[in-house]
C-alpha cells in the first residue's frame, strides 16, 4: 500500500510539471508571437507605403490645381520641390494629370496627360518625383493629393512603439450577436468628414467580472474595431485606437486580443483620415495593453 501510495504520489507530480511545462511554453510562444507582431507593425510604418513618409494631404478644388514649392501654387509642396511642378485637374468625380514642368513619372514611366486613378482603385496612380511620390485619394466625395517625401526624419527616428507589457489575460473570449441586417453607420474621422461603415453584429465580454460591448465593422473576413478606453486620458493616444479580430467561429465566438490593440495612422502624421470612435465603442475601464502614445517629430509641410 506505502508502495502504490509513494507512485501515486510521483506519478501526480510528474503530470503537475508536465502540465506546467505546456503553460510556460505556451505562455513563452504567446510572447514570442507578440513580439513579432510588434516588429512586423513597426516595419510597416517603415515601409515605402507605411506612414512614416506621409508629408502632406492638399484638398483638390474644382478646376485646375497648380502644384510645386512656390506658395503662388494652388497646392504647395514642401521647399525642397521644384517651384513648379504642373496642374492637376478635378472635374466632378475625376481627376487629370494635364501637364508638367519637370519629369514626374506615373508608375515609374513618363507622365502624360492623362486621367488619374485614385486609391478607390485596386491599384491608383502613383506620381513620383526625386524622392517624393503621390496619388489622389478620395474621401467622401472630397478628392486630395497624399504626399509621400521618403527622407522624412520620422522614418529612422522611430525605433519603437511603446506598450503595456504583453499580458495572456488580455486575449479575451467574446460572444458576437449578429445582426438580422447589419446596420450602415456614419462614422466622423480625425479631419471632420464622415465615412460610411457597416456594423456586423455585437461583441459582449466580460473584464474583471464587468460586461462591456463593442461594434466592430466588417473588413472582409475579419472585424475592424475602433475603441476608446479609459487609458487615453493619459496613456494611449487621445482619439483611440484600432484592432482586428478574426470573424466568427461556429460557436459564434470572437478572440478580442487588445495586446495587439494599435494607434491610427493619424498618431503618426497630421495627413491621415482615420475614423474616430462611436459614441457607444468608448468604454469605461483601463485597457492596459497594447500599443502606447508616440511623440513625434513629423514636419508639418503647409
Amino acid at each position: 500500500m506505502t508502495r502504490y501510495l509513494s507512485f501515486s504520489i510521483t506519478l501526480y507530480f510528474l503530470m503537475c510539471g508536465c502540465r506546467n511545462s505546456d503553460r510556460l511554453a505556451d505562455t513563452a510562444a504567446y510572447h514570442a508571437e507578440i513580439e513579432a507582431w510588434h516588429n512586423k507593425r513597426l516595419n510597416n510604418l517603415k515601409a515605402p507605403e507605411g506612414w512614416l513618409n506621409v508629408a502632406g494631404l492638399f484638398w483638390l478644388q474644382e478646376g485646375m490645381n497648380t502644384f510645386g514649392s512656390d506658395t503662388a501654387n494652388s497646392i504647395v509642396f514642401p521647399e525642397r520641390a521644384p517651384s513648379f511642378i504642373g496642374v492637376i485637374e478635378r472635374r466632378g468625380d475625376s481627376v487629370y494629370l494635364r501637364s508638367t514642368a519637370v519629369p514626374v513619372l506615373i508608375n515609374g514611366l513618363p507622365a502624360g496627360n492623362r486621367k488619374l486613378k485614385d486609391d478607390s482603385h485596386p491599384d491608383p496612380d502613383i506620381l513620383s518625383l526625386d524622392s517624393m511620390a503621390w496619388f489622389i485619394l478620395t474621401r467622401g466625395g472630397r478628392y486630395a493629393v497624399r504626399l509621400r517625401d521618403y527622407t522624412l526624419p520620422g522614418i529612422t527616428g522611430l525605433t519603437s512603439i511603446p506598450c503595456f507589457e504583453t499580458d495572456p489575460a488580455w486575449r479575451i473570449k467574446a460572444k458576437f450577436k449578429p445582426y438580422e441586417k447589419p446596420e450602415m453607420c456614419k462614422v466622423q474621422t480625425v479631419i471632420g468628414t464622415e465615412e460610411e461603415k457597416l456594423i456586423p453584429g455585437e461583441l459582449t465580454f466580460k473584464i474583471s467580472g464587468r460586461k462591456y460591448h463593442l461594434y466592430p465593422f466588417t473588413s472582409g473576413d475579419q472585424l475592424f474595431i475602433v475603441f476608446g478606453d479609459e487609458t487615453n486620458r493619459n496613456e494611449t493616444y487621445p482619439a483611440g485606437r484600432f484592432l482586428y479580430a478574426n470573424g466568427p467561429d461556429t460557436l459564434n465566438q470572437v478572440i478580442i486580443d487588445f495586446n495587439k490593440a494599435y494607434n491610427p495612422p493619424c498618431a503618426f502624421t497630421p495627413y491621415a483620415t482615420c475614423p474616430l470612435p462611436l459614441r457607444r465603442n468608448i468604454i469605461s475601464v483601463e485597457i492596459q495593453a497594447g500599443e502606447k502614445s508616440v511623440h513625434l517629430f513629423n514636419p508639418i509641410h503647409n
